[in-house]
């Protein structure tokens, strides 16, 4: 063997040596006498506020033959409705240690008959829902227990891109998970699906089962409850880097009117308008500007009250701007009902500002006291997800077994379109339309994929 080959042997056995050796030796602790950053210290303080949820709802699913003697004889289908359970597994944060609160999203404890807690020391727990919004997938249930560990909680307004955070949740039901990222966005909305929207965008690692769970900044305060991620390949394509939190302070003023009232309410402008094309803006000589057109304002409404016109442009709502009608929905739901709120509008090619009062958007209605013969029945307004994918109408939301509107064929979960063939848009249309029905009443109704008439006596 020649010099040199022995030269390269010695080397490469060197090498080799020096490479197995480290794949045996633990990371360093400290690199020339300074610690390793760890995010395992500001963890221990908030891994113990975070639980699992996991709850069952119990559906009644009736057969379409079930009525009929023949194919119930035929196929020995049961008189009744059969019941089946369905599963939810999610994650929620402890806000409130003395009473027991935990902030989680709506659709991980929607309409559940059950939901059960554990906790990271090993506890099952059974929660009781506080409530709910829907709309901003925001849900409160409460739990009873000693020595509950809660979660410092911060403002998410001075959050900035860049900053980093940490999700922690319950991914897959495979138990506490915790992953990093950065804020990648603030203020996303027009997510598909959704309803009001001002999230927080992370590259944090979200996957199923982290919903409700804990988005913290690197002092380990709560700045964000883990909701979606952006998913165009569907389920096969897993998290890709795009995920989406509610921010701490829409969360936390929700319970808050959860708490307080039971319900929460949504600010309107009382406007319609819409988009404002290269058309329009040609026509009313409005080329250079971003808004929404106002196309009708309410009588008495916060806008009328403003000064507001038909065929102001809306182009910035407290300093924030809006090109579309979606934005301008998304903020009149998210603002504070009663608080002035400043309105930028072009009138005539110049800028106006306008003072408003947000005023309380309906979203419940007494059958009976619209009219005597929807008695037993519960209306409310449509969603704010189904409202963007142009569903218009009025919600069932609840009929009593046996009360006049049953026997009138209303059912819980119809749309009510239409009252005596007058389109009705929400709960004021309907109330408007059922004052002038003194004799007959007439309701256009959608149940599941069908159209139905329904004769009120």
């Amino acid at each position: 063997m020649s010099p040199r080959a022995i030269r390269c042997l010695v080397v490469t056995t060197a090498l080799l040596a020096l490479a197995l050796g480290s794949a045996r030796a633990a990371l360093p602790v400290e690199v020339s006498g300074t610690p390793l950053p760890s995010l395992a210290p500001m963890l221990e303080g908030v891994t113990p506020a975070v639980v699992n949820i996991h709850s069952k709802t119990v559906v009644r699913v009736r057969s379409p033959y079930a009525d009929d003697p023949f194919f119930r004889h035929l196929f020995g289908l049961p008189n009744g409705p059969q019941e089946r359970v369905k599963q939810s597994l999610g994650s929620g944060v402890i806000v409130d240690a003395a009473r027991g609160l935990i902030l989680t999203n709506n659709h991980v404890i929607a309409g559940a008959d059950d939901v059960q807690v554990s906790l990271a020391d090993g506890r099952t727990l059974t929660a009781e829902i506080v409530g709910s919004d829907e709309d901003t997938d925001v849900g409160v249930i409460r739990v009873e227990a000693k020595d509950l560990v809660a979660v410092p909680v911060a403002r998410s307004e001075p959050l900035r891109v860049g900053d980093f955070v940490v999700a922690v949740g319950n991914p897959f039901g495979l138990g506490q998970t915790v992953t990093s990222g950065i804020v990648s966005a603030l203020g996303r909305h027009g997510l598909p699906g959704l309803g009001y929207q001002n999230f927080i965008q992370t590259d944090a690692s979200i996957n199923p089962g982290n919903s409700g769970g804990a988005l913290v900044n690197l002092r380990g305060e709560l700045i964000g409850i883990n909701t979606a991620i952006f998913n165009p390949g569907g389920s096969a394509a897993g998290n890709i880097g795009i995920g989406f939190a509610i921010p701490s302070d829409l969360a936390l003023d929700v319970m808050r009117q959860l708490l307080e009232t039971g319900e929460v309410l949504r600010g309107t402008l009382g406007v319609e308008t819409q988009d404002l094309t290269p058309e329009i803006r040609r026509a009313l000589d409005l080329a250079q500007i971003q808004g929404v057109i106002v196309t009708q304002i309410q009588p008495g409404s916060a806008a009328a009250q403003a000064g507001m016109r038909v065929g102001d442009a809306i182009t910035e709502v407290n300093g924030k701007p809006v090109q579309r009608q979606e934005e301008l929905s998304n903020l009149e739901g998210l603002l504070p009902v009663g608080e002035p709120v400043t309105l930028t509008v072009q009138r005539d090619g110049k800028p106006l500002k306008l003072r408003a009062r947000l005023a309380a958007r309906r979203t419940d209605l007494d059958g009976a006291r619209a009219d005597p013969r929807l008695t037993g029945a519960r209306l409310g307004s449509v969603p704010e997800r189904l409202r963007r994918q142009g569903v218009a109408g009025v919600l069932v939301s609840e009929v009593k077994t046996g009360s006049r509107a049953e026997r009138n064929g209303l059912r819980s979960g119809d749309l009510i379109t239409a009252v005596n063939r007058r389109d009705v848009a929400d709960l004021d249309a309907l109330e408007r339309s059922l004052g002038t029905s003194d004799t007959q009443l007439l309701l256009t109704l959608v149940r599941g994929n069908r159209a139905y008439l329904a004769v009120m006596e």
